[in-house]
C-alpha cells in the first residue's frame, strides 16, 4: 500500500515537473498593438523601456505601438486606422491604455446610452404581437468620455471583429510640473468638471460590460501609488514628474500584465 502511494506521488511529481517545463504563456510570440498616450509612447523619455518593451523581452511579443503623448480616448479611432493601414489583419490583439488625459483635460463623463420608446415584436406563451418598450442605444458623443469610448469600441468591434481587445485602466496620478503652461495637480483634486480620477477609472471598467471586452485594472493591480513618497521611486522625478513611470514602474506594470494576460486568450 505504502509503495503504491509512493509510486503515485512520484508519478504526480514527474507529471507536474513536465507540465511546468512545457508550459507556454498564451501570449508568447504573438503580435500585439498598443494604443495609448505618453505612458505608451516610445518617444516619452521618462523610461528607457516601456511596459510593452518588457513584454517583448519576456514573452517575445512583437509590439505595434501607436500611443502618442497627450492623446485622449478620441484618438483611438486614428490609432486603429493606422494599425489597419500598416498591418491589416496581421496581428493578434489590441491593448488600450488611455484615459488619464481625459481626466486632466476635464472631459465630461457623459452617459453610455440614450433611451426612447420603441416598438418591438414579441411573443411568449401567446401569439407574437407588437409591444411598446423603452429601448437604449449607445451615445456616440465625441465631447464626453463615455461617448468617446463608445465611438472607439464600436469602431474597433466592427473593424476587427475576430481580434482580442483588452482595456487597461489609468494608473494613479502624482503631480506633473513641466512648466507654467503644463502644470498638472495630483489626483486628490477634482478636475475642472468636478470629477476625481476614480470616475474615469470606473468608466473604463464599465466599458468592459457595455462592449464585452476584458478589463485589466492597472490602477489597483499594479500597486503604483505616487501619492506617497515611498512610491515616487517608480516615477521619473519625485519633484517634477510623478505621472510617468520610470523603468522600475514600467517593469512593475509589465509584470502585472504578464500574469493577468494568462487568464485571457490572445487569439480565438
Amino acid at each position: 500500500m505504502k509503495r503504491n502511494l509512493i509510486s503515485i506521488l512520484m508519478c504526480l511529481a514527474v507529471g507536474t515537473a513536465m507540465a511546468q517545463a512545457t508550459f507556454t504563456h498564451p501570449w508568447s510570440g504573438k503580435k500585439v498593438a498598443y494604443f495609448g498616450d505618453s505612458i505608451t509612447d516610445p518617444n516619452n523619455k521618462a523610461s528607457n523601456t516601456k511596459y510593452w518593451g518588457f513584454l517583448e523581452q519576456w514573452l517575445q511579443i512583437t509590439p505595434y505601438v501607436y500611443g502618442v503623448s497627450g492623446r485622449q480616448w478620441n484618438d483611438i479611432p486614428r490609432q486603429a486606422n493606422l494599425l489597419k493601414e500598416q498591418h491589416g489583419e496581421d496581428f493578434d490583439a489590441i491593448l488600450i491604455f488611455m484615459g488619464t488625459n481625459d481626466y486632466n483635460n476635464a472631459v465630461p463623463l457623459g452617459q453610455w446610452y440614450e433611451e426612447k420608446m420603441g416598438s418591438v415584436e414579441y411573443g411568449h406563451r401567446y401569439t407574437k404581437r407588437m409591444e411598446d418598450r423603452m429601448q437604449r442605444t449607445p451615445i456616440m458623443d465625441k465631447d464626453t468620455y463615455r461617448g468617446r469610448i463608445n465611438i472607439a469600441l464600436d469602431s474597433l468591434k466592427r473593424m476587427f471583429p475576430t481580434k482580442q481587445i483588452v482595456l487597461l485602466t489609468p494608473i494613479h496620478r502624482g503631480g506633473f510640473y513641466a512648466n507654467d503652461k503644463n502644470w498638472q495637480c495630483t489626483e486628490d483634486y477634482k478636475n475642472r468638471c468636478g470629477e476625481y480620477l476614480d470616475a474615469y477609472v470606473e468608466a473604463v471598467k464599465e466599458a468592459g460590460q457595455v462592449w464585452a471586452v476584458p478589463v485589466i485594472d492597472l490602477s489597483a493591480l499594479s500597486g503604483l501609488y505616487p501619492m506617497i513618497d515611498a512610491h515616487k521611486s517608480y516615477f521619473k522625478d519625485k519633484e517634477t514628474d510623478c505621472l510617468h513611470p520610470n523603468d522600475a514602474g514600467h517593469q512593475r506594470m509589465a509584470r502585472t500584465l504578464m500574469y493577468q494576460l494568462l487568464a485571457l486568450p490572445c487569439v480565438f
